[in-house]
């Protein structure tokens, strides 16, 4: 089982998408900055705001690649709280 996931950042007003097959552990590397990565760069919280699961990393990536488009994007923006 894989996730595809969004996360948000309100002090820094920044999302992320992203996947994953283990979102717990996934969600805690963005807080604690684990790794060099996009949202090691912003400080404050990220918090999970959508996700989604698929059977295989195959099926992640395309749904990924699908919700980091034009439309994609606009969907995983109604998920941010305002």
């Amino acid at each position: 089982m894989f996730f595809i996931y969004a996360i948000y950042n309100g002090n820094c007003k920044k999302y992320y998408i992203g996947q994953t097959h283990n979102i717990d552990k996934r969600l805690e590397e963005h807080n604690d900055h684990t790794f060099k990565s996009y949202t090691s760069r912003f400080p404050g919280e990220w918090e999970l705001i959508y996700k989604e699961s698929v059977a295989t990393r195959s099926e992640a990536l395309i749904r990924e690649k699908q919700l980091k488009s034009g439309n994609g994007r606009m969907f995983i923006k109604s998920f941010i709280p305002q």
